[in-house]
């Protein structure tokens, strides 16, 4: 992996079919991409949805560490290349509604990006429980950016649930 390679942060959830299924196989080919090195899982988590519509079921969540040396848009391009291989289909979605797979990019290095396509870091990042839980779990003391507040710092912060 090459110097210029950056820390990032991708959090992944499901909420139809095979939950389980799904995680392991966007995981499994996530770890197949060249330029990007799968560091740390955290352990999965069952979560009520956060908005979108009533009466979808639970999520299986999960965060992971990574290396990676592919651009921001390419990586984002990649991962959604995955999540259409596994019956992701965007276009017919309902916002914050059921999906086999969704893959987000939460922190690539200290990256501060605000694009049509992509935001790092990811914009609801400091506030969602069900993704600070697993970055405290992994990274618990890593910086993030825009002030290098750790996850651990954020999820004290929240209410409770």
């Amino acid at each position: 992996m090459p110097e210029e390679a950056r820390i990032l942060l991708l959090a992944l959830g499901s909420n139809l079919g095979d939950r389980d299924s799904h995680l392991a196989k966007a995981l499994e080919l996530l770890s197949t991409l060249p330029g990007l090195e799968l560091w740390r899982e955290s352990r999965r988590r069952l979560t009520r949805p956060v908005g979108g519509p009533e009466g979808q079921g639970d999520y299986l969540n999960t965060v992971c560490s990574a290396r990676s040396s592919l651009p921001p848009g390419e990586l984002l391009r990649q991962t959604q290349a995955i999540e259409r291989g596994l019956g992701r289909r965007r276009e017919a979605e309902v916002r914050w509604g059921p999906r086999v797979i969704d893959i987000d990019i939460l922190v690539y290095g200290e990256l501060i990006l605000n694009g049509a396509e992509l935001t790092l870091p990811h914009p609801r990042l400091r506030e969602r429980r069900f993704v600070l839980e697993p970055l405290a779990e992994i990274v618990p003391e890593l910086p993030l950016p825009p002030d290098g507040v750790t996850a651990t710092t954020l999820l004290e912060r929240l209410p409770p649930s």
